[in-house]
């Protein structure tokens, strides 16, 4: 981390008539902090960030929970960024379909991918494909008001049992939101139509279901605590799942997260009441349990009814290794609702290498490699990436700032070296390219002041509301208003 901030540190400008031209692909987090860190490494650079939404900010607008506003703070930092005099933003850009990346690596000398992870693992079992059984990412889509999300239409009348498989924070999200009261909800930005189905919604249980036990939790602490909060809260938790291995021990003397998570799971048993009182919602922590396959209903036919779980027990080589393996045994848990909390997954683009495994982009430090065998002397040069597909679905999103910073320290470097374009004088059309390719295209991009039109008409409808504001959900909205 030293060397990066010391890369940072150095300021590299190239020729006043020829600017390093860079343009980012994708608005969330990852893309925000490599074009601010950019724009202070290379005094005259223009960054270009790019998005194929109409709207910035990633997982920030679409994937934070609406009851927690302070994590969107960040967002007034990124909107500084954007109004610099050598950024832009254009929304409603696909990589892809409205540039490819060929042409954009033609049009600038760098180009850094950061559009995250859009997909999602499969478990690959049988019934997976029932219907009832979500994917988290969907789910937080669709309560958040992103445009791919609206259809989803979950259906929370038909059962009033809901089955989450995973236990870190997109699984507690996700928990909390079917389980808050209604009216804590109603003065967030959660999407209306998403408001007016829970508050209707016949779930009054969930259980979240872990493949190892209470130790390897992957929530941190606050998120942990602010579920266990809930207002008139039923916690079930079995004491046998809390017995630890002195494996668990060391493990949790080496890491005060999962130390302090343990903690609340224990406390949280040892409080809870032995049966619910009548009209409580339920929150079940189910540990040791790995899903073996979806049941289909008897009763209605290609609907989910419940999960089939293999017990499983803990194996591994010491403390942060361990895994769960099964033991053969197993077990039904009756359900109409299934969301599936078991990790994002980057999609590939044409023309770029990728590391399906990992799910990213075989990369050194951001730069971006020409196969997945790791060979260093292999490198695309002037491409870049950063983010989830640099490093996989891992973190929050502080964590994406580090990560740029390191991306942007091998931008520098390379710059310095002679081995990206500008360096060696060749002119890039960058933004004025860019903007004539999409005209010849009639894709007509989306600039941050007809997104400051769309945050001021959300808030507008918002305050009607008491709320902080009213997501435009579709895209015809979206464009109608940016025009």
């Amino acid at each position: 981390m030293y060397k990066a901030r010391a890369w940072l540190s150095r300021s590299f400008t190239a020729l006043s008539s020829n600017p390093l031209r860079v343009c980012v692909v994708g608005s969330g987090p990852a893309g925000f902090y490599t074009a601010e860190k950019t724009l202070k490494a290379h005094q005259e650079a223009q960054v270009d960030i790019i998005d194929r939404l109409p709207t910035p900010f990633g997982l920030v607008r679409s994937g934070v929970a609406p009851d927690h506003p302070e994590t969107k703070i960040v967002i007034n930092q990124f909107s500084r960024v954007v109004q610099h005099e050598r950024c832009s933003f254009f929304g409603n850009v696909t990589l892809g379909s409205s540039v490819s990346l060929s042409e954009l690596r033609q049009l600038y000398h760098v180009v850094v991918l950061a559009y995250g992870a859009e997909s999602d693992r499969a478990l690959g079992i049988p019934g997976e494909d029932l219907i009832g059984v979500h994917s988290a990412r969907e789910f937080v889509w669709w309560y958040n008001g992103h445009p791919d999300g609206k259809n989803l239409s979950p259906d929370l009348k038909s059962t009033d049992t809901a089955v989450i498989l995973g236990q870190g924070n997109v699984a507690l999200d996700v928990a909390r939101i079917l389980l808050r009261p209604t009216e804590e909800l109603a003065t967030t930005d959660i999407a209306s139509y998403a408001w007016t189905a829970l508050e209707g919604s016949s779930i009054r249980k969930v259980y979240l279901v872990g493949r190892r036990g209470p130790v390897q939790a992957a929530c941190t602490a606050k998120e942990l605590r602010e579920i266990l909060g809930i207002k008139n809260l039923y916690v079930h938790i079995r004491e046998d799942d809390l017995i630890k291995s002195p494996t668990d021990e060391e493990e949790m003397k080496n890491s005060r997260i999962q130390r302090r998570v343990y903690e609340l799971l224990s406390k949280a048993a040892a409080s809870a009441s032995s049966q619910p009182m009548l009209g409580q919602r339920e929150l079940h922590f189910v540990f040791f349990r790995k899903p073996d396959s979806f049941l289909e209903s008897n009763e209605r036919s290609g609907h989910v009814s419940g999960v089939h779980f293999e017990k499983t027990a803990l194996k591994g080589g010491g403390p942060g290794k361990q895994y769960a393996v099964g033991t053969g045994e197993f077990e039904d848990l009756d359900c109409g609702m299934v969301l599936k909390s078991i990790g994002y997954k980057s999609v590939p683009v044409n023309g770029l290498p990728f590391d399906n495994h990992k799910g990213i982009v075989p990369n050194i430090r951001g730069r971006v490699l020409k196969n997945i065998s790791g060979d260093s002397s292999q490198v695309e040069n002037g491409l870049y990436v950063c983010g989830w597909l640099k490093r996989g679905p891992t973190g929050i999103i502080a964590t994406n700032l580090y990560c740029a910073e390191e991306t942007v320290a091998s931008i520098s470097e390379d710059l310095e070296q002679g081995v990206l374009a500008s360096s060696s004088g060749l002119p890039k059309p960058g933004r004025e390219g860019l903007l004539q390719l999409l005209d010849n295209r009639n894709v007509r991009p989306v600039p941050f002041s007809a997104w400051e039109k769309i945050d001021s008409e959300e808030k507008r409808l918002g305050s009607l509301r008491n709320k902080p504001k009213e997501k435009l959900t579709t895209y015809e909205d979206l464009l109608k208003v940016a025009t």
